[in-house]
């Protein structure tokens, strides 16, 4: 049975791992300092065989979302299709015919990551930033833009459910310290500072078998338990993503909160956080070929004030 942690022991690890203030005042990137120059080297060095891997789900009407938060999946439109040119709408242009077309999606609905302006905490965001930087017009402090050149670096998979012997986690199944040891052991890597964690759960795989995303965007998941913010912490990694909608283990360990890790790690140690990542190609692939560190490129789209971002992230091998 999941242990249970507690407000206070939430309170105490957001302390113990605070990094207001490390890199500065007015320092709105968080853990992502922690990828220099040198270590955007190293990753390119990783490329040896030119094979890559999308890490993304579709963006189409056919993704997770069912209502949960307010989202939806994208909603794909056309403002200038072949039956404009064919009707003679473009005939004032000489020669030329085009056509465009429009998204609207709500910035969290597919493969995304989030802002350090996503998750507050007692009225602040990372770096002691107020709740009230964040209006209807977008967030003035954290916005996404702010990492729109700092996401390249280090690559590394964790297959959780191959170490222990399974296709998949289950909804609620919660991921330790000690599977997060044992997938690097799997695969021979080390996890250090700078890097990228992807983190598999298999539940990806699961909705497909399935044919349903069934809960998938808001219901029970597998997860990290909130064990594992010493690890990541510690660890000083960049950050790290998931193939869940919440990274964390739902229903959570902790009654009087909700997402406790992303107390910790966003607002606290201002780590970045993905969330809906497609990891199934990339696990198989690793699996056959024993490689499980990579070149990862994956900036969010720059969009001014945004607290998260749909993204494309590639590993590199």
């Amino acid at each position: 049975m999941a242990e249970k942690y507690s407000l206070e022991q939430v309170k105490e690890l957001s302390q113990k791992y605070k990094n207001w203030g490390k890199w500065g005042a007015n320092d709105q990137l968080g853990t992502l300092n922690y990828i220099t120059p040198e270590k955007v080297v190293e990753a390119a060095k990783l490329v040896k065989q030119g094979k890559t891997f999308s890490l993304a789900i579709p963006f189409d009407d056919k993704g997770p979302q069912t209502g949960s938060f307010g989202r939806f999946n994208p909603i794909h439109f056309m403002l200038q299709d072949g039956a404009d040119v064919a009707v003679g709408a473009q005939d004032h242009l000489p020669t030329i015919r085009y056509t465009d077309d429009a998204v609207t999606m709500p910035l969290q609905c597919a493969t995304q990551w989030d802002s350090l302006a996503h998750i507050m905490y007692d009225n602040k965001m990372y770096n002691g930033y107020a709740a009230s930087e964040v209006t209807s017009s977008g967030a003035k402090k954290n916005g996404i833009e702010n990492a729109k050149s700092k996401i390249i670096t280090r690559g590394v998979l964790l297959d959780i459910p191959r170490v222990r012997g399974k296709a998949w986690l289950e909804p609620g199944e919660a991921i330790y310290p000690a599977d997060l040891d044992g997938a690097a052991a799997l695969g021979k890597v080390s996890v250090g500072q700078g890097d990228i964690v992807l983190i598999r759960t298999g539940q990806i795989a699961q909705v497909r078998a399935d044919k349903t995303w069934g809960q998938y965007s808001g219901g029970p998941a597998p997860g990290l338990s909130f064990s594992c913010a010493p690890w990541l912490c510690e660890k000083q990694i960049a950050g790290y993503a998931v193939d869940t909608w919440g990274t964390e283990v739902i229903p959570n360990e902790t009654p009087e909160v909700f997402q406790p890790l992303h107390i910790v790690l966003i607002v606290h140690a201002g780590m970045l956080v993905g969330e809906i990542f497609d990891l199934e190609e990339l696990a198989d692939d690793c699996a056959k070929d024993g490689v499980y560190e990579f070149m990862f490129v994956a900036p969010p789209l720059p969009i001014t004030g945004a607290v998260g971002s749909p993204v494309n992230p590639q590993a590199i091998k």
